[in-house]
């Protein structure tokens, strides 16, 4: 074989960098060019496209409302949070923030949340505007307290309960996750017996273990809980017990006119938190309070006044698996309110790389630090990023305004795994991208009044409540595991898994696209390319998983064989939900209500 000159080498390394100089947009990389400190901002193209234009189709329909969210905190300078506040005084600053927003404002969270969720998310994005402690406190409000009672109880409960918690008379709390039980809340040990003597139930907390943790309204504020609890019944025999599983209760913990606590129960606060200060999150204990039968909230399951269990749903797990369906708008708000703290950061680091200006040629002016690679290679990502996100998150808030409609069982299930998995990347991009966003302010970007470390801190723990992204992901791969198993079985997939069932055949009978098609700049460039690309990934990853799952399951059983495989699994759920975010994207940009300007933009 002839051996290549140290010539050869070099013209064919000048070869692979000039194309992809060609595929970048870039000038060819000559003498010239070699320390042109500006040379992308050379080559940019500039589209014409008008900001207001652009406002109004990322802001939808319901932008009026969400000025006049802003409008009303910008008039009313003593409700917005300073920089120097204390723990007890910001949680009173959000109460009255909250009370402003729903008692002179006008606005109707807990209405919108019923019949208009998109609107409701609406109001949740502009409050944590203001403040992120602001939208969590109105989230576990209405989404969480309200949204148990509402979808969880029947009509005599939300005759009951709708205009208390609607205007902040009955605040309540949204009581589930336990100090030993988090993520598996079928593991809780929270206990309500049926007493038949009394038609009552008994809410126990039987060990520490058992104590509700981290409930938001509950050091302060809350007068009511939704108490998810084991229902005991009592059996056939004198000491037997019916464990009929996870349901929710109305559970009074303080007085409606003393505000102290109701005998038996027991309230701590959590203390300083690393965020979310102006969210009373406390801990709850119960020593034997009895409540009302109506209290349960029965959708999915009741009891008589003699003690008989009934259910439409004839297993403990698919009542469990429809009682955590309902709740699953908590984890389309915090996606969507993930974009929200993304679009603030990465304004506020785009804006200032645009005016800071440092070092620039000899002799002439200072150039401003966003025409630097480093900083655009830093931050127009994650512009782009912010933009996908915020047309993925705005999809699956349809989609679940959908499923709210319908109650059709594909799109809830869709809703479920697609909820699941998109609050579980956002959050972790806009947890890492917080950090990038300060550090590319410099050191401005470490004063506390430029926001970067609220935001950062408060959003933090968005990775963890409403499920830890590690556990969600894990949901998205076994439920394209499940539907693989069943395309292959005869099955179909749900709405928006359905591109595997074309792409598998593809993996399985073509090459890699990546590879095997052409590398013209106009074809690399194509989104349908790029959507197939990132399909055949997804594809691939999946094939693969299902191979090695059933090769380890054979010798190490399947709990062990899903352990050994866990980091395939987590990189197959980014990759599909990074599928589904540049799908929507496409879509977006190609829908007929986008005009040509802001296509080439966007």
């Amino acid at each position: 074989m002839e051996r290549k000159t140290v010539s050869d080498e070099k013209e064919m390394v000048e070869r692979r960098i000039e194309r992809l100089c060609s595929h970048l947009g870039a000038q060819s990389l000559t003498e010239e060019y070699q320390l042109a400190m500006a040379s992308c901002a050379k080559v940019m193209v500039k589209f014409p496209v008008s900001s207001v234009v652009l406002t109004d189709y990322m802001k939808g329909k319901h932008r009026c409302l969400q000025e006049k969210i802003l409008q009303y905190f910008r008039d009313r300078p003593e409700l917005q949070t300073p920089v120097e506040i204390s723990k007890d005084e910001h949680r009173e600053l959000t109460m009255r923030q909250l009370q402003g927003l729903v008692r002179e404002a006008g606005i109707r969270p807990l209405k919108s949340l019923l019949e208009d969720p998109y609107q409701y998310f609406a109001i949740t994005e502009a409050a944590g505007t203001i403040d992120l402690s602001l939208a969590i406190k109105l989230g576990v409000q209405f989404s969480l307290w309200g949204g148990a009672v509402m979808n969880l109880g029947t009509q005599k409960h939300r005759d009951k309960y709708y205009a208390g918690i609607d205007n902040l008379d009955y605040l309540g709390c949204f009581a589930m996750t336990e100090l030993h039980h988090g993520s598996n809340v079928q593991g809780i040990q929270t206990i309500a017996r049926f007493d038949p003597q009394t038609d009552e139930f008994i809410i126990d907390t039987p060990n520490e273990g058992a104590t509700k943790w981290w409930i938001g309204n509950a050091a302060v504020h809350g007068k009511f809980a939704a108490v998810f609890s084991r229902l005991i019944l009592p059996g056939n025999e004198p000491d037997e017990v019916l464990d009929m599983g996870v349901h929710a209760f109305v559970v009074p913990i303080r007085d409606l006119d003393s505000h102290k606590p109701l005998p038996g129960v027991e309230i701590r606060d959590c203390g300083y938190k690393v965020g979310l200060n102006g969210v009373d999150n406390g801990a709850l204990k119960f020593h034997s309070v009895r409540i009302p039968r109506e209290n349960l909230l029965n959708r999915f399951g009741d009891v008589s006044r003699d003690g008989q269990y009934t259910s439409s749903l004839p297993t403990i797990n698919k009542r469990f698996a429809a009682t955590l369906g309902e709740l699953v708008g908590g984890r389309v708000g915090l996606a969507h309110g993930s974009v929200g703290v993304l679009k603030t950061a990465v304004t506020i680091a785009v804006r200032y790389s645009l005016l800071r200006q440092q070092f620039g040629p000899p002799k002439q002016p200072e150039i401003s630090i966003l025409d630097y690679q480093s900083q655009q290679h830093k931050l127009m990502p994650m512009l782009a990023s912010t933009y996908a996100f915020h047309f993925a998150t705005v999809y699956l808030v349809e989609k679940y305004s959908e499923m709210k409609k319908s109650q059709d069982e594909n799109v809830i299930a869709d809703v479920h795994a697609l909820s699941a998995g998109l609050k579980a990347y956002v959050t972790s991009y806009t947890a890492k991208s917080l950090s990038v966003c300060r550090e590319a302010c410099g050191g401005h970007g470490y004063a506390a009044v430029n926001r970067f470390g609220a935001l950062r801190n408060d959003h933090d723990i968005f990775q963890t409540f409403e499920g830890d992204n590690t556990v969600l992901l894990q949901q998205v791969s076994s439920d394209l595991l499940k539907q693989y198993k069943e395309k292959f079985q005869g099955g179909t997939f749900n709405v928006t898994w359905n591109y595997l069932r074309d792409m598998m055949t593809t993996y399985l009978s073509e090459a890699n696209p990546v590879i095997a098609r052409r590398e013209g700049e106009d074809h690399l460039r194509d989104p349908k390319f790029q959507l197939d690309a990132f399909r055949y990934r997804t594809s691939r990853l999946l094939h693969t998983a299902a191979l090695r799952l059933r090769k380890h399951s054979k010798s190490l059983g399947s709990f062990e064989a899903w352990n050994r495989c866990l980091n395939h699994l987590l990189i197959l759920a980014e990759s599909h939900i990074e599928s589904v975010i540049l799908a929507r994207f496409i879509e977006a940009v190609n829908r007929q209500e986008c005009s040509c300007s802001l296509k080439a933009s966007l």
